[in-house]
This record gives structure tokens, sequence and C-alpha cells, in this order.
């Protein structure tokens, strides 16, 4: 029940719930007040001053804003709401303070700093600040932290929100920050000096105020001012995080997060923000051939003719969709390959998804959901590698006072898990208890791909229904690739799964790369990085990267979003759904749209619900039938959380971050 209390907040009157902090209360009332230390997502600290605001009738001081509730305050003599100032001349002077306090070890590296443009501490003092300072003492300096690869650090500039502590220590669930020291002597320093063993480090980088904690791969490569920002859709996960992408020229410089609040919240996984060094190596630019077992450059003409020729003679044609490939282009390759009398497959791990049937290949719940859960259940899954912000979600919901059990490989997952086994025998057992008792409770039953790839996938899932039916629980189902959701909504799904596709004798390849092909059939190759699927093409189709062309993503809980195009791909590479335009025209089968536009409305008419940008629609409950379960043990769907798809394994950062998690991995140090 909430407790509404009246507030004046500089003569403006409004009711709040009693349990917000000042400083919220005053954002209600759409007034700013300046802080450094407070974060909405973050547990109180109070240390950096900056949000005092005058309480009338309180104590003769100013008070921190957001350390003070709305109920702590007294009203007035005659019952009038509490008054509170954040304009008065003693804010005004106790900010000015403040700022001077803070300034008086921070260095003047206002034009070295990469924080420079956007630095809340130049902004703040600029606007609460003085243009003098008393003090005349020399500077006190500190030693730089070594954090890994990703964060730099300079620490003479901190001055001590402890941001990185609490984001570290909360959200992350790593140990190994903290402040050490009293008085001029504390710093913020890691634990025996060790670098940062989390898949979401970089966020402190979005967190500190002060230019402390930078990008190591961005630093001194540009300014704010120079980038073209882009609002997109991550694809490195099937989470579908909400990102800024960042361009300099045609060259991406970096990937910030955006907020969403049903999606990531404000957080991004260390793949998504560092993977851009990946988006400039080993790019395809130019169609190749495959001539006497060599590859050689090739006119598009010459690629798309020989494509075609190949298509109109096979006996038997198969297409397979890619991790990484926008909804569009999996809607034109199904009517390209089934219009040739073929078959298109985008299950390529072998998952046993149903066609069809959206409740049991996305499920009913939302991320969401999460938050409010009572109890999670992880069957077959290790969200920390395959989808890092929601497993910080199941963290908060656990810290909350959640219960999580798992299913599976038992893992690190930076909470306390229940681990009921790690075969089907423990599902099993779990499913034949009653359940009965769960019902009002909330629950999410979380299924990952590692639970559903193997020979009795289709019973797995229909045990899963079956039990969350029993117990009333929302089903999750959590894939790995960011193409999967949409491309089953658009039907891109064979009978035979992936046997249809060993039988074919031509294969039209879009960008799916953790997929063997054997021998024997021609294979027609459209991605953008020369990876494994490059490598065993017989033509290759050079295509557009994910910020380089406009595109539908629908996340793992079945949310269609739009990808926008940040710059443009490299050479002769085009965009993928007008690559298969172009070869539909070749075969003389010519697709029925000359536009992004014009597919669309045809994707649209075929599946509706796709036309809902950033809703997730309802899904009807349609259980499957539970078969009989196999003895095996619950295998991870993701082996290497830094390498799983092209742009990251052409990505050196990554390929460094995935050696120190393997050596991480490997033996403890004598202190541990």
């Amino acid at each position: 029940m909430s407790d509404l209390r009246k507030i004046n907040i500089d003569g403006i009157e409004l009711e709040v719930d009693g349990a917000m902090t000042l400083i919220q209360a005053c954002e209600q009332a759409g007034i700013e007040v300046p802080r450094f230390c407070y974060h909405e997502r973050l547990s109180i600290a109070g240390n950096c001053r900056m949000c005092l605001v005058e309480v009338v009738g309180g104590p003769p001081k100013p008070a921190a804003s957001c350390a003070m509730q709305v109920r702590d305050l007294r009203p007035g003599p005659e019952g009038q709401p509490p008054v509170v100032k954040t304009n008065s001349p003693m804010v005004k002077k106790a900010r000015e303070g403040v700022m001077e306090f803070l300034l008086i070890n921070h260095p003047l590296d206002c034009p070295i700093c990469d924080q420079g443009g956007e630095c809340d501490l130049q902004d703040q003092a600029m606007a609460y600040g003085v243009d003098f300072s008393r003090f005349r003492e020399p500077k006190r300096a500190v030693d730089d932290l070594n954090l890994g690869p990703l964060v730099e650090t300079h620490m003479t500039r901190c001055i001590s929100c402890t941001r990185c502590v609490r984001f570290t220590t909360e959200v992350a669930g790593i140990t190994q920050m903290g402040q050490t020291g009293r008085g001029e002597d504390s710093e913020i320093t890691s634990y025996l000096n060790q670098t940062l063993a989390s898949n979401l480090q970089g966020n402190i980088i979005d967190l500190c105020p002060v230019g402390a904690l930078v990008s190591k791969p961005y630093a001194f490569t540009a300014r704010p001012w120079e980038l073209t920002k882009t609002e997109t859709i991550d694809v490195m996960d099937a989470l579908g995080s909400n990102i800024r992408v960042d361009t300099k020229g045609r060259e991406v410089m970096r990937i910030l997060p955006r907020n969403h609040d049903g999606v990531n919240e404000e957080w991004i996984s260390d793949k998504t923000r560092f993977v851009w060094d990946g988006l400039r190596r080993q790019r395809l630019d130019k169609p190749y051939v495959r001539e006497n077992g060599r590859l050689r450059p090739a006119s598009w003409p010459e690629a798309l003719g020989l494509a075609s020729s190949k298509i109109k003679d096979a006996s038997k044609l198969a297409g397979i969709v890619g991790d990484l490939a926008p909804v569009e282009a999996a809607y034109s390759l199904k009517a390209l390959v089934e219009g040739q009398g073929g078959v298109v497959e985008c299950r390529t791990d072998g998952a046993k998804l149903p066609a069809g049937n959206r409740s049991a290949y996305v499920g009913m719940a939302t991320i969401e959901d999460i938050d409010g859960a009572d109890m999670i259940l992880l069957i077959g899954t290790n969200p920390r590698d395959e989808a890092p912000v929601l497993n910080a979600r199941i963290r908060k919901a656990w810290a909350r006072g959640a219960k999580v059990a798992l299913i599976g490989q038992p893992a690190d997952l930076t909470y306390d898990v229940s681990h009921i086994g790690t075969d089907r025998a423990a599902l099993a057992m779990l499913a034949a208890m009653d359940h009965s008792d769960k019902q009002g409770v909330k629950g999410v039953m979380i299924v990952g791909q590692g639970a559903l790839n193997e020979a009795d996938g289709a019973a797995v899932l229909g045990t899963c229904m079956q039990m969350a039916e029993a117990a009333g629980s929302k089903l999750m189902i959590l894939h790995t690739a960011a193409s999967r959701v949409g491309a089953m909504d658009v039907g891109a799904v064979t009978e035979a799964g992936m046997a249809a596709v060993s039988e074919a004798d031509v294969i039209y390849n879009l960008g799916a790369d953790e997929v063997e092909i054997g021998d024997g059939a021609f294979v027609i190759y459209q991605g953008s990085h020369g990876d494994r699927g490059a490598h065993r093409a017989d033509v290759i189709l050079p295509g557009a990267a994910y910020t380089e062309e406009n595109g539908l993503f629908v996340n793992t809980e079945g949310r269609p979003q739009l990808a926008m195009r940040a710059g443009f791909a490299p050479g002769e590479a085009k965009e993928n759904w007008a690559i298969l335009r172009a070869l539909s025209g070749e075969l003389g089968a010519v697709l029925p749209w000359d536009s992004q536009a014009e597919l669309r409305k045809a994707l649209i008419k075929d599946v509706p619900h796709l036309a809902k940008i950033d809703t997730v629609p309802e899904n009807d409950w349609q259980p499957v039938a539970a078969g009989k379960l196999g003895d095996a043990s619950f295998r991870p769907a993701v082996r290497d959380f830094y390498l799983t798809n092209p742009i990251a394994r052409a990505s050196a950062l990554m390929a460094e971050l995935s050696a120190m998690a393997k050596a991480r991995a490997g033996d403890a140090m004598a202190a541990e």
C-alpha cells in the first residue's frame, strides 16, 4: 500500500510516495539536483554531498537529498506540506563549497582526458562551481590500477563516489573492488591487484562521473562531438539490448548502452560494448568464386550468375539462416529458396523448437517478469555466459529474496542457487513432484538452448511446459542467437530440421558460421566476415554487418525491435535483403519488392505481430507433448562467451579476453 505525502519543492506542490528520497521527488517535480554518487540502480552511498538541499524548518544546515526520505520531513506549524528549497542562498553556498572540495586534488587533465565533453564533473563545475580555488597545497597523486584490457584507470582523477564499487558488488556480483584508507588517504583499489573477472565490467566506464575509469580500446581515438550517434539494437546475444553506436566517418568507434527498463535497463555486456574492432577485421568486401579449389575475386554479375545457375540445376536445395541475420533477410531467403522448391532451416544448432507454436519457442514470460519473481528455475542454461545482462536481472531478484534453482552444469552465476542435478533424471524427478502448492507463487522457468539441442530436446521442452503449467509458472525460452525468434516467426523451418540440409546438393548459407557442412554440396555463402562459412563456400556474396543495414530483430521474449544503420558496408558489400532480391532477378523468379519498405509491408502482412515494434505480443499457450527423456547431462549452449560469432572471432580484443578467461579458470591463486 502506497504512503502518499504532500511536499512543496521550490513552490511546486505535489503528492509523492513517502518512501521516495528527496532527489527522486525533485525529479518528479521536474527540478534537476546535481549528483555524483547517487544512481537510481545502485544502493545509496550519500558520500559526494553534491545533492544538498534546504529543508525549511529542519536542521540549520543543508540535507543530502539522496539519503533523506519524504516521510522523514516534518509538516509546517499549521500542518502545511513540508517545504524543500533547491536553489536558496544556503544551497548555492553549500554546492560551491562541495565543488571546491571535490576539485582540491582533481588534476587539470581536461584537454587530454577521454571524458572531456561528456564529463559530469566538468558540467557541474560550470553550473554550480566557482571560478577560483583557495587551495595552494600540492595535489595528491594515486597509483593507477590494472583492471585488465577493457577499463583504463586514472585514479588521481577519482572523486571517491564509489559507483564502480557498488556496481561490481551489487549488479555484476564480483567482490574485487573496494575502498581502503580514510580521509585524504582513502582510495579505490582492487583486491590483491586483481583484474576484474566479470563480463559486465565495462559498465563502470559509463557510471564513472569523472575520467578516472575510461575505455582502454577507445582511449585517445575520438572526441564525443566528432561522432555520429545511431540508436540501434545489439545482436551479440538474443536479449536485444538497446545500444548506441558512435561512428567517425565510416568506422565504428564505440558502442554504448541505451536505457530500456523492459530489456537491458542501462547495462550491456562487455562483448556488446567492445566487439567493434571485429567489425573492421576479416571483412568480406567483394564477391569470390572458387576455381580449382581456390577462391578468387569476382564481379557481382559473375558471382550471382554462377549462384543462380547452380540453384536452377539443384536436385535438392536448402537454405540455412545464421545467428545474426535480420528478419527481412530470413524472410527473403525463405521466399527465394521455397520458390525454387527448396527448404529453409534456422535451427542450425539442432534445437527442437516446434514451428508455429510461439508459446513453445518464445514462452510466456517477459524479461521484466524476473524482477517480481519469487522462484526462478534454470534448466540447461548458464545465463552468465548466454545473456549476462539477464543474469544481472536474476541476481537482482535473488538479492530481493527470490529463490533460484538450477538443473544443469554447476557454475558460478554470481548468486546462490539450489543445484537440483545435472541430468534428465533430475528434471524427471522434479516434474513428477506435486506442484499444486506453487500456484499463486510468482515463478519463472528459464529453459536454455543447451536443454533443447540434444536428440530428446522436444521431450525436455514438453516436460518443462507441463511442469510450468502445474506450478503456475511463466516459461521463458532463453535463446543464444539474435536471429532465431524472428526466423521462427517467419517460418524459416522445415519438418526434418538440419537433416534436410545435410541431404541437399546446393546449400545457400546466410551467415551461419557455427555449422559444419560436409563435402559434396555446392555452398553459396552470404555474410560479412571471412569465418568458417566463407572457408567452406564455393561462391561468396559479401553482406552487411548489423551496424551497416536497417533490420528487424526479435529478442528472446518475442519483442520486435528495429536496428538502424550506423555506417556503410565496406567495398562492394551490399545489404542482405538486396543481395537476395538481385539473385531472384537472375533466377527469373523476381521477389515482389524493390525496396525495404515494400519488403516490410509483405513481411507484416504475413506475420502481423512484427508491426508492433517494442511490444511483447501475447502468445497462446499450446503445451507440447512430454515424450521420453534421455539420460544425458545438460550441456551449456555457449562454450566460450567471447567467441560466439564471426564478428567476435574477428576481434583481437575478444581473443585476448577469451585467453584470460581460460587462464583464470585453469588454476586458483594460493591466497584463494
